[in-house]
């Protein structure tokens, strides 16, 4: 019984031997290896941590390790990529992956003739991805995945009335809207936030800007989330980025207001904006002139961080109210 027990023993082991030989022989680690640090299972990983979908579409064969409308960690330190254009004595930086030839410069200074005091509704907020939250730093709220939440004070509506109270304090009509885009479903936020888009504009024709205020999210090189930082009067600040879509006709009307936004945010405090990135997109800016994607800070940063970034916005478009002749003089 034992020399037969023995005999088995060797045979499995045998076996297994011929197997694994087979396997190398075949490949079959290098591919194990290479689906363990593939995209579509860091993709999977991702979606897990954040709930953020970052797959492209199913056309592209290579997927980003960032979602769709952001852009990677911006090292204030590296040089900026072209172009880096003049305004206000300051500078503004453009990434652009679009793929299309823009005149950027010429953008820049195209005057900007509109008054948001005028008494009509005249700002819409709106949050496509509403949940999004920021890393928490001791705030007693339920988190529904990392980094997102339903609680209205500390998701992206906290950030939007944050927005809407400084402008409505000096005399802009604000309308917030507060229905929750991505939850339950992440997927399809877009879509549902276009529909809500579509029916306040309908209802408020008044509306001459519509932001979209978003916070980041983009793993740090040195692991974790990533945190932007800017500095408010001493404090540290979260940075702001505008991200804006190009695949629409009309979309250079949008864009201009986007690059006026920040020069002024430049103008008022310096190192506040991460580079404006330009995709081949449209994140429904197709739907009406002067609508504007905003990521206001990252996952990485708090809340307050966020908050003093979105009060700096707000002094931005206070300064533009008037038009561009009237933040020009200062007033």
């Amino acid at each position: 019984m034992e020399d037969y027990r023995r005999s088995l023993r060797v045979g499995a082991a045998a076996v297994c031997c011929a197997l694994v030989f087979r396997a190398g022989s075949m490949g079959l680690p290098g591919k194990f290896f290479r689906w363990l640090t593939g995209p579509e299972l860091a993709a999977f990983s991702i979606y897990t941590e954040t709930s953020r979908d970052v797959r492209e579409t199913p056309s592209r064969e290579v997927f980003a390790s960032f979602p769709p409308e952001s852009s990677p960690p911006w090292v204030p330190a590296a040089p900026q990529p072209e172009p880096t254009l003049p305004s206000y004595s300051e500078e503004v930086a453009v990434l652009n992956s679009a793929g299309v030839e823009v005149d950027f410069a010429a953008l820049l200074e195209k005057p900007l003739s509109w008054n948001l005091r005028d008494g009509e509704p005249a700002v819409l907020i709106l949050h496509t991805h509403t949940t999004e939250s920021y890393t928490r730093r001791d705030e007693p709220y339920e988190e529904v995945s990392a980094w997102r939440t339903l609680d209205e004070g500390y998701n992206m509506l906290s950030i939007g009335d944050a927005v809407a109270s400084c402008l409505e304090e000096a005399g802009i009509r604000v309308v917030h809207d507060r229905t929750v885009h991505d939850y339950p479903s992440y997927n399809g936020s877009y879509d549902h936030a276009r529909e809500s888009l579509q029916a306040l504009l309908e209802e408020y024709p008044t509306v001459r800007m519509v932001l979209d205020l978003h916070r980041d999210a983009a793993e740090a090189p040195s692991g974790g989330q990533y945190r932007t930082l800017a500095s408010v009067e001493g404090e540290a600040a979260a940075q702001l980025m505008p991200v804006m879509g190009s695949g629409f006709a009309g979309f250079e009307e949008n864009l201009s207001l986007a690059l006026k936004l920040m020069a002024q945010l430049e103008r008022q405090c310096p190192g506040i904006t991460r580079p404006l990135v330009l995709r081949r997109a449209s994140f429904n800016q197709d739907l009406c002139p002067g609508a504007v994607l905003i990521e206001v800070g990252a996952a990485g940063n708090s809340r307050a961080e966020a908050l003093l970034a979105a009060r700096q916005l707000a002094n931005a478009i206070l300064a533009l109210a008037g038009g561009t002749e009237a933040a020009e003089n200062g007033k």
